[in-house]
């Protein structure tokens, strides 16, 4: 059982960091290691940390691709090109890459992402697992890579991409010995592409900025793309944030003020323009034709992952941004409560609140829920108070004479609502969690090396560094009621060794799991400026657990050394808290066959004795 969470103060008296040293370091030797399996790693006796923490850190200089403490195994569930389980034909990935474009939409997308677990028939060993695969690297997912210099795409190229982005939905079952696999077929299997017909709803929908000449009522989207972070709702629907959609469009020649602050680069290509050329072939993505297309993306996706016929539908009242976290918490009069972070240099953190309380019944008492409520901003003040700011229209300066002429045109314009209303602009948030023990909410901020450049912000209360090269963590609670417009807000944690316990840089992914134990994933760039062994050596990402209600403040673990180039990514725990699922993206070549091309994937975790995950 977790400890009791300590008390907090009132609302009235801002959130304090609370910071304490660990004292000795873990030493840890490594030993046995078998292929992508777990390694068993000795050391120090563990200490526990309250909540149930108890495991052996993982060091950060091995050798091995991936490393979980002694006692666990590591094995990989699913990976890109897997066949999903669709009726039908069971594509093989094939290493040197000639799966179809139609094969591929029968296999696991590219770069897995975010990712949920849902229980079938209330069981915490067989269920659903959604998840995302948020882009492509065309050179590993095209047998003829070298064609694509100079941009080139041939259309089956272009299909294949297409059908690499979006969602998996897969059924996953344990067996008597507690091994994971996928279940093959089964009738829950489903992959959703960047071609997948989608519904759009909320006060976007229909509305002029939305009409394509392929879809002049603004009712139909197709495709997703771009997903990141993701989480599942009280529910049971699977939330999916498109982030950096504007990468995937050919701009127009001529860029305007909301071009500009969406970050549309003319003439650009690569990682500072359009970097898959789709609109080759597809022209909905060239802007010059249909200028409209653009606003079709950026928005939280909602899917029923237990009906595989099911529309997925484009919810706008959530606002339209290059979406990360989308946690959902339970106001105390019962509405859904959505924290949502923008993964951009100087962007804001968002909260969704709905007009009308979740209803029991499921996705079909709910499928209207997120179409009406009150999107705010965050503003952090100093001194750790901070509001939620209503983007409203007709509230403030969102009026008609500012260039607002109703919602719908505040959610699609939503970065330029929230420079109206002074909200605070962050060091990249990302991911978010809810703690529903304490009713805290966290967000994690990766990084930001350009804060305090010439004509950029500078530091300030919420953002403390300029630059910021490693990240922090934000912690903030509601007096009681997710749904209160103030908020007490502290520092929670800051990267680059100056966190008590295992250092870290550029956190990522967060989740909190049933006993209240958080997991930390980074996406850093290796940090090899230091000697072997020392703090702040870390030229791998990494999974960290805490106790976010230890005394002293937090102190981190590390649980999980990831392959060489690899982000480490949505991690989430089973009901039962015995099985740890996460996702390791983008990782060099040789991973996980050694020799082959790489390959993201799905990683299950367990402990071997059958016990909890990371006590």
């Amino acid at each position: 059982m977790p400890n009791l969470p300590m008390p907090m103060p009132d609302l009235a008296e801002p959130l304090l960091s609370r910071r304490q040293s660990l004292g000795a370091g873990l030493a840890a030797l490594l030993v046995g290691v078998q292929p992508w399996t777990a390694t068993a790693a000795t050391s120090a006796a563990a200490v526990s940390l309250g909540r149930g923490i108890g495991f052996r850190a993982v060091p950060m200089t091995v050798a091995e691709p991936l490393v979980v403490p002694p006692g666990y195994t590591a094995r990989v569930l699913y990976a890109w090109g897997d066949p999903t389980g669709q009726a039908g034909p069971q594509p093989a990935w094939r290493p040197d890459a000639s799966n179809s474009a139609a094969d591929q939409t029968q296999q696991a997308g590219m770069h897995h992402d975010g990712m949920a677990f849902f229980p079938l028939a209330g069981s915490a060993r067989h269920g659903l697992l959604a998840l995302n695969h948020e882009y492509t690297d065309e050179r590993v997912l095209h047998a003829d890579a070298a064609s694509l210099a100079g941009g080139a795409r041939t259309a089956e190229q272009v299909a294949k991409s297409m059908a690499a982005h979006g969602v998996s939905v897969v059924e996953v079952k344990a067996d008597a010995d507690g091994r994971w696999s996928v279940v093959r077929p089964s009738r829950h299997a489903r992959r959703i592409t960047a071609t997948t017909p989608m519904r759009l709803a909320g006060p976007a929908a229909g509305h002029a900025l939305l009409k394509t000449a392929a879809d002049p009522e603004a009712r139909r989207v197709l495709g997703t793309l771009g997903n990141c972070a993701a989480n599942a709702t009280p529910w049971g629907t699977y939330l999916t944030c498109e982030e950096n959609f504007q990468g995937y469009f050919e701009p127009p020649p001529e860029l305007d003020a909301h071009h500009r602050r969406w970050g549309l680069r003319s003439g650009a290509t690569g990682s500072n323009g359009n970097w898959t050329q789709w609109h080759r072939h597809e022209e909905r993505f060239d802007l010059r034709r249909h200028p409209n297309e653009f606003h079709r993306f950026g928005w939280v996706v909602e899917i029923d992952p237990h009906d595989a016929t099911s529309t997925p539908v484009k919810r706008t009242a959530l606002g339209r941004a290059v979406h990360e976290g989308a946690a959902v918490g339970v106001s105390k009069d019962g509405r859904a409560v959505v924290f949502m972070g923008e993964d951009a240099r100087f962007e804001s953190i968002f909260r969704f609140v709905s007009r009308d309380p979740i209803r029991p019944g499921g996705a079909a008492a709910n499928r209207d829920l997120l179409d009406h409520g009150t999107l705010s901003v965050a503003r952090f003040d100093a001194g750790g108070r901070g509001r939620w700011l209503p983007l409203v229209h007709g509230q403030g300066p969102l009026t008609a004479e500012r260039g607002f002429a109703d919602q719908a045109e505040v959610v699609v314009r939503s970065r330029e609502a929230a420079d109206a209303l002074g909200a605070t602009k962050m060091d990249r948030p990302e991911w978010t969690a809810v703690d529903a023990a304490t009713g805290e909410v966290y967000i994690t901020l990766t990084n930001n090396s350009a804060r305090g450049r010439p004509g950029q912000p500078g530091a300030d209360a919420a953002n403390p560094r300029a630059p910021n090269p490693t990240g922090h963590l934000l912690r903030w609670r509601h007096g009681g009621d997710l749904a209160a417009e103030v908020f007490g807000w502290d520092l929670f944690a800051l990267g680059g060794g100056e966190t008590p316990g295992d250092a870290f840089s550029s956190p990522d992914g967060l989740t909190i799991d049933p006993r209240g134990v958080m997991w930390i994933a980074t996406d850093a760039t290796p940090m090899t400026q230091a000697a072997p062994g020392e703090r702040l050596w870390l030229p791998r990402n990494q999974l960290l657990a805490c106790d976010p209600t230890a005394p002293g403040g937090p102190q981190m673990r590390r649980f999980l050394v990831a392959p060489e180039g690899c982000e480490v990514t949505g991690p989430v725990v089973a009901p039962d808290c015995r099985t740890l699922f996460v996702n390791l993206q983008h990782p060099d070549a040789g991973w996980p066959e050694a020799g082959q091309r790489p390959r993201s994937a799905t990683v299950v975790i367990t402990k071997d004795d059958g016990g909890l995950i990371g006590a």
